[in-house]
């Protein structure tokens, strides 16, 4: 998920100021494991055995930081940079690929080589050894595609392009110009969002790179999409059909490029994950935030010809159809967060310090339970970072529990539902609001959160 500006990553909902403090890491462990020594900035991601996440360090560098997934001890960890990255991506994460014991953890490292400043260099997932680099003039990061390790680069240049390396080498086995994003992966695929003034989706045979499908995304919501918006893509489970049945869920955000303009076409779209054929499109609707990745479960806000606010709609990811509805004078007139519980059967709406309101999704119903507890971002003024040499970078956003009777947060949260973490073979690891990483293994099989898979 790409959000541009923090204005965007809320719009749609009355934000209130932010709020201080948090959970205190101790009130996890025993839950799972905690991280420590670590100041986590960047989304954490999972595989091979460890989960890596980029942290910052006193002294404003970065770092890679790897841990053990089954107990949380930190393994290693090697000095980052960020080159090319534009700060309303956020911290980029590093890339975790192979097999437990044989496994890789890539990321972007500061080092002279000629006249580059920096490499992406790989490592071995326990160790930290050095298994290759390759020099770098600017990226936004590398990640997983299968089992390669894939990005795009030159990006600051005319000449950027989209690459796939063998993750044992490091060496090409394809390229294609362009900026490109991976928003869907597997064993023999993958789907990249061609970051274009006309933007795509396009699928690839991983060996290869040969082009499988292409779908405009103006094709969906008209001309004009505007990448400043922001974006957000997921892919749901097979159906009984198999994977035929899968469907791959986008959402363009809108931009207004001055003020009193026109919004940017926005809105949700399905697309067949088998051949890229469009399936539904709905327009001009609002992804609420926070909410689970799109694929997995879709929350939105309706908006008026006029650009005014309407209710609010669950939408059901396969068809694009909606299956509930609450109006928007149900929300509290003082300003408030939305939330929602971990089986997102309700929706609430948090008002800082003071009582709220929360109503049952299948049929609007209010929810008198004041033990409620719901989830909602811990602040929606975060503090940006202290990045030596770099501007306008926000650590990826966590989340709290909340009372909704109170507006409080909650004393003892226990660890956020998965809808918000995702989850890696069961394993689910998150950031908290303080910077530490949690990990928890509570399930089965993987799952994409509200950041991704």
């Amino acid at each position: 998920m790409h959000v541009a500006t923090l204005g965007a990553f809320f719009l749609g909902s009355a934000a209130a100021a932010g709020c201080s403090g948090g959970p205190d890491p101790s009130a996890l462990a025993g839950q799972g494991w905690t991280g420590s020594g670590v100041n986590s900035v960047s989304r954490p991601v999972a595989g091979a055995g460890v989960t890596a996440v980029t942290g910052l360090r006193p002294d404003g560098s970065l770092e890679t930081a790897v841990f053990d997934l089954a107990g949380g001890r930190r393994l290693w960890t090697r000095p980052a940079t960020m080159v090319g990255r534009l700060s309303g991506m956020g911290v980029q994460s590093p890339a975790v690929t192979g097999s437990p014991g044989k496994g890789l953890v890539t990321a972007v490292e500061p080092r002279k080589t000629g006249r580059w400043n920096a490499a992406l260099v790989a490592r071995d997932a326990r160790t930290g050894d050095e298994r290759w680099a390759r020099p770098v003039d600017s990226t936004f990061g590398p990640v997983r595609c299968g089992p390669n390790v894939c990005l795009s680069e030159f990006t600051a240049r005319e000449n950027a392009r989209f690459v796939a390396l063998d993750p044992a080498t490091g060496r090409p086995l394809w390229r294609t110009p362009g900026i490109a994003e991976v928003e869907h992966q597997d064993a023999s695929r993958a789907v990249l969002f061609r970051m274009a003034r006309q933007p795509s989706l396009e699928a690839r045979d991983l060996r290869t790179g040969r082009t499988l499908w292409t779908f405009p995304v103006e094709r969906a919501l008209g001309s004009g999409v505007n990448l400043s918006g922001g974006w957000a893509f997921g892919v749901t489970a097979p159906s009984g059909g198999g994977p035929a049945g899968e469907m791959l869920v986008g959402y363009m955000a809108p931009y207004q490029a001055r003020k009193g303009g026109s919004l940017s076409p926005y809105g949700f779209f399905g697309l067949r994950l088998a051949d890229g054929r469009p399936v539904w499109t709905r327009k001009r609707l609002l992804r609420l935030y926070p909410s689970a990745n799109p694929a997995v479960a879709l929350f939105a806000r309706q908006v008026g010809p006029r650009g005014g606010f309407g209710g609010f709609e669950r939408l059901d990811p396969r068809t694009g159809r909606t299956t509930a509805t609450l109006a928007a004078d149900r929300a509290p007139r003082s300003l408030w967060w939305l939330s929602f519980p971990a089986d997102l059967s309700k929706l609430g709406f948090v008002t800082q310090g003071r009582p709220g309101a929360a109503y049952q999704l299948r049929d609007g119903a209010r929810v008198t339970d004041r033990a409620l507890r719901t989830w909602s971002f811990c602040t929606m003024n975060p503090p940006e970072l202290k990045i030596t040499g770099m501007r306008g970078f926000y650590p990826v956003a966590a989340l709290c529990a909340y009372d909704v009777a109170t507006g409080r947060k909650a004393a003892s949260p226990g660890a956020p539902p998965a809808w918000f973490t995702g989850s890696s073979d069961g394993w689910r690891v998150w950031r908290d609001e303080r910077g530490a990483v949690h990990g928890v293994r509570d399930g089965r099989g993987s799952a994409p959160g509200m950041y991704g898979a």
